[in-house]
């Protein structure tokens, strides 16, 4: 397909956020992007606004092919706002048989171009089910090894956040097995955007491997980050990973 038609879909979804943003102060904005962790600018939109300009687009591009699709998420994921990013994390959330065509490597490219927790995990969060990974076990635990080895923190993330909700879907072995492995080499980091996604994959193990989960705890206590020994113990004594009493932050 043209680039053009691509720029032209891109610019469509972007021209819709633009125009339903509302105006907050310099400082405040600044507050927001320190917030998720980006370098780049946010458009401050309600998130069902967002949302209903998306699916508003897709009810309009229900024939877009696959091609169209992956060139109009790399181009999102390239874009200069945070919403462009979350855009593209929609697409993939609510298109999964066009999300079919999406190879372990297109995520290795996109991850280049993310920074900060919000567009990492725009990417990675709750976007791949167990059945996606097992159905092409090779690649995606090859993917996830080699995104766990590289200097990028964000990358580091998403080879956690990717499992959280894999090993919490499935009691498949394997993916109990990366998710530990991964763990293992990253429960030294201390950078935060790594401690608190190995915080909660510790916490979503603990659905099917709850045992397996205490052992290592315990086994791991001097050398894994406060916080994920903090939260996961509090996660299998209440369900929860703060008392209920607790403010959310």
């Amino acid at each position: 397909m043209a680039e053009g038609t691509i720029s032209k879909h891109h610019r469509k979804l972007m021209s819709e956020v633009r125009k339903r943003a509302v105006e907050v102060s310099h400082s405040q904005k600044g507050k927001l992007e320190k917030y998720f962790g980006t370098v780049k600018t946010l458009y401050v939109i309600e998130t069902d606004a967002q949302r209903r300009i998306i699916r508003t687009w897709i009810n309009k591009h229900s024939d877009l092919t696959v091609s169209e699709y992956l060139k109009l998420l790399e181009s999102l994921f390239q874009g200069k706002s945070v919403n462009e990013v979350s855009i593209a994390g929609e697409l993939l959330g609510w298109l999964p048989e066009l999300r079919k065509s999406v190879r372990p490597s297109h995520l290795d490219a996109w991850l280049n171009w993310l920074h900060g927790w919000g567009e990492v995990d725009s990417l990675c969060q709750s976007k791949f089910s167990a059945s996606e990974l097992l159905g092409n076990w090779r690649e995606w635990e090859s993917l996830l090894a080699n995104l766990s080895s590289q200097e990028n923190v964000h990358k580091k993330r998403a080879s956690l956040v990717l499992l959280t909700k894999p090993v919490r879907d499935s009691d498949d072995e394997r993916l109990a097995d990366l998710a530990f492995k991964i763990i293992d080499k990253l429960k030294d980091e201390r950078n935060i955007l790594v401690t608190k996604a190995v915080s909660w994959l510790l916490r979503d193990l603990v659905k099917h491997n709850r045992q397996r989960v205490e052992t290592y705890l315990n086994e791991n206590e001097d050398t894994l980050p406060k916080i994920a020994l903090r939260e996961t113990r509090m996660k299998l004594l209440t369900g929860r990973k703060k008392p209920s009493h607790a403010k959310h932050k």
